[in-house]
Parts: structure tokens; sequence; C-alpha cells
């Protein structure tokens, strides 16, 4: 009978060795590093971005480290696609940008907003309607009135062949049912800035934090955003919601985890992220950086992610057909 005693006993102290290693282990996050995918260039609005948040929630968090690591190949579809294929314990997480709702709809990738569980997307630029100081209209009413008498004619420039820009003007022009003359600026929004600022182009739907300047130095204005909710950085503009026409077309970028990361991992870093981004220094960093903060969390981010994919599903379909 003595081994049998013995071979409990040892199979007892197996056991407990394992639970006390996974008691030693504790909740998430341990003291393992969390990686954080950015699929851009560093010192871009992203990288900015990733970086201002990630550092707010490892001091709030205070047992973990955050590591940022940049990822821009293939117009950020490598490291998206990174982050969707780590291993879903909450150890690896990523930026997504607005473009995983555009690029799979124009056969870049197929990877998608739905491989993702959102954190937060602190940034969600909307487009703003911004045309001269001296331009005859100055609201949204009179610029459609302008354009309706002038078919064709207007110049607004966009961020290139179905990028984003250029699908905000799309929606425009479908809402309202008039037409404009497409002037492309692929290299993005500073080259539009620019061109507005040499009088080559006559309006844009674009970003207004890269008009900031502009604007207040009296040279631009600003008649409206596709936004659900004024900004911060141009409070005293309406919404196209509030005018009558409920269109929001935003530049986002989300901090997300791979598809199936648990619940209650998930449930740590939403609270984190809900409370840094309701505090002072929070807004102060992001608009210091030219950025007009948002705090979309956890589900409502996923919604907004699968409404734009569908919008621009739309969208692109159409454009894919001329």
């Amino acid at each position: 009978m003595r081994k049998p005693l013995l071979l409990a006993a040892a199979v007892a102290m197996v056991l407990s060795g394992g639970l006390c290693s996974q008691a030693m282990a504790g909740p998430y996050p341990t003291d393992k590093d969390i990686t954080v995918i950015i699929p851009k260039n560093p010192g871009g609005g992203t990288d900015t971005t990733a970086r201002g948040i990630i550092n707010m929630m490892q001091e709030d968090m205070g047992n973990v480290k955050f590591v940022p690591v940049n990822k821009p190949d293939g117009n950020g579809i490598v490291g998206m696609v990174d982050v969707s294929k780590a291993k879903p314990d909450g150890y690896t997480l990523g930026m997504v940008t607005v473009e995983l709702a555009i690029f799979p709809h124009q056969g870049k990738t197929k990877l998608s907003v739905d491989e993702f569980d959102s954190i937060i997307a602190p940034i969600a630029a909307p487009a703003a309607l911004i045309v001269p100081k001296d331009a005859p209209y100055n609201n949204l009413e009179e610029f459609v009135s302008y354009l309706k008498e002038h078919p064709g004619e207007v110049m607004m420039g966009n961020s290139g062949v179905g990028a984003i820009w250029h699908i905000a003007t799309l929606a425009f022009e479908k809402e309202f049912g008039v037409k404009v003359k497409h002037i492309p600026y692929p290299k993005g929004t500073a080259d539009i800035a620019a061109a507005m600022a040499g009088k080559h182009i006559s309006a844009t739907l674009a970003d207004p934090s890269s008009f900031k300047s502009q604007v207040e130095a009296g040279n631009l204005k600003i008649l409206a955003v596709m936004a659900d909710e004024r900004t911060k950085m141009f409070p005293d503009v309406p919404t196209f919601k509030e005018l009558g026409h409920d269109m929001a077309v935003r530049a986002w970028a989300t901090l997300v985890a791979p598809k199936g990361t648990p619940k209650e991992v998930l449930d740590v870093l939403r609270a984190s992220a809900k409370k840094v981004s309701s505090t002072k220094e929070f807004a102060d960093y992001f608009l210091k950086q030219g950025i007009d903060p948002t705090s979309i969390i956890g589900e409502d981010a996923n919604k907004m992610m699968k409404e734009d994919d569908a919008m621009y599903a739309e969208f692109l379909k159409d454009l894919m057909k001329k």
C-alpha cells in the first residue's frame, strides 16, 4: 500500500505546484511586455496617436510596458495582417486605420474589420468642407446652391481616386445631387492644403486639422463637418447632421486586439482606455499635436468600423465600374 500512497502524494504535489504557478502568474496583464504594431511610419498622425494612448494606458495600468513597433510596408497592410494573425492573448495589439475599410473593396487585401476587437478609437477625423475665405458662399446651403448653378465647374481637391477624401466628395455629390471637378492629390492632405493656399482649387472635403493655421489666419473658412458631433478643434462649425444631412466620413485609427481575445482581457484594456481618454491630459496631448481627440470605446468602435466598411463597399463598387 505504500507505493500508491507515495504516488498519490506526488500527484498532489504536482497539481498543487501547477495551481501555485497559475496563481503566481496572476490575472492579465502579467509583467510580460505588450507589443503594439503601428502600420505607419514614425512621426505621422497614426504613430503619434498610438504612442500617446499607449503611454497613458501604461501609466494607468502600472504593471506593464507597451512596446510600439512600426510596420508601414504595403501601405500598412503588412502591419495590420500581423496583428490579425497574432496570438489573441492581449500581448500583441495594433493600430488599424480607415484603409482597413477601404482596401478590401479595391482588391488590395482580404483583411477585414471583422478580424479585430476594438479597444479605443482615439482619432476619427471628419471630412470638413473647406473653402477660401472670400468665396461667395458662407454656409453649406449656399455652397450647394452655387454648385447647382455651376455644375461641374467647381474644382475640389481630394486624396486620390478611391481614397477617403475622394469618397467623401462622391458621397457629397450623391447626397446633394451636384457635380464637381475632382482634382486628386495622392500624397495627402498637406498637398491639398498647399493647393488651397495657392488658389489652384476652390474647395475640399478633408481632415480640417491640416488647415488649422490657414483657418486661424483668416485665409480659409470651414462651412460644415461630416461628423456626428462638433469637433473640439472647431467647436463653432456645424455638422452636416445638424443641418439635416446624416453624413459621417472620418479618417479613424483604432487600437485593436486580434479577434478571439478573451473578454476579461478586453475589459481590462477598454477600462484603462476609457479612463485615460476622459482626462484633460488626453485632450491636451492630442490638441497640441494638431489632432482632434475622440474616445470611441470597444463595441462602439467596432460598430463605427463596420458602418464605414459597408459605406466604402457601396461607393467603391460603383467607382470600380467606371
